[in-house]
């Protein structure tokens, strides 16, 4: 992402404690006067506003790594990371890892709800041209994901789906997190989804 502009104070705030970190949400502090390049706020959203600049700060929802220059790295919005056995999960940079595997097109990561771990971190993949959906395809994206990811954010579900999309081309990830949702709280699991312990020998 770079640098601020010229003028510009940027912060980075993290999401879960409010605390100032050297990864976390975008924000610009307001101080006593807002910086003259910021929005005076939503029209006709009086609710909007008020939780944009909560705490005095005015929260951009996107969340970046600052280096030592100050060059802030994107790593997603705040809405779609998630917690895993108490580390955060970025879905960005889990689909980043996802979409170097030959077999895999595009990615969309959500947290899949779970018992002890908070969430399990699952991927919903588009597959490329001719790849077969099947369990091994399945196995080796797994695979995949144990090689080039640390263990927290190691993907332990994935499905071959089509994936939704606003008009823009966007993912809706919200859709994705709802189906998981919905299925944790009927007790069910998902019959097209691929897991970890399918695969007994994956771990060797």
């Amino acid at each position: 992402m770079g640098k601020a502009l010229p003028g510009v104070e940027t912060v980075l705030v993290d999401p879960l404690t409010g605390e100032l970190a050297d990864e976390g949400e975008i924000c610009l502090p307001l101080g006593s006067v807002p910086p003259v390049n910021l929005m005076p706020g939503y029209y006709g959203n009086p609710e909007a506003t008020a939780q944009a600049i909560e705490g005095g700060y005015f929260h951009t929802g996107d969340v970046a790594q600052c280096d030592e220059n100050g060059v802030l790295t994107f790593v997603g919005r705040t809405d779609d990371i998630f917690k895993s056995s108490d580390f955060k999960v970025s879905p960005f940079e889990v689909e980043s890892a996802l979409i170097e595997c030959d077999l895999v097109a595009e990615a969309a990561v959500v947290g899949a709800p779970h018992d002890t771990r908070l969430n399990l971190t699952k991927a919903y993949v588009a597959l490329a041209a001719g790849v077969p959906a099947d369990g091994d395809t399945a196995r080796e994206i797994l695979a995949h994901a144990r090689k080039t990811l640390p263990a927290y954010m190691r993907v332990r579900r994935v499905e071959f789906f089509e994936l939704p999309k606003t008009a823009s081309g966007k993912i809706r990830r919200v859709e994705l997190r709802q189906r998981e949702v919905t299925a944790y709280e009927a007790g069910e699991r998902i019959p097209t989804e691929w897991r970890e312990k399918d695969f007994p020998g994956l771990k060797r």
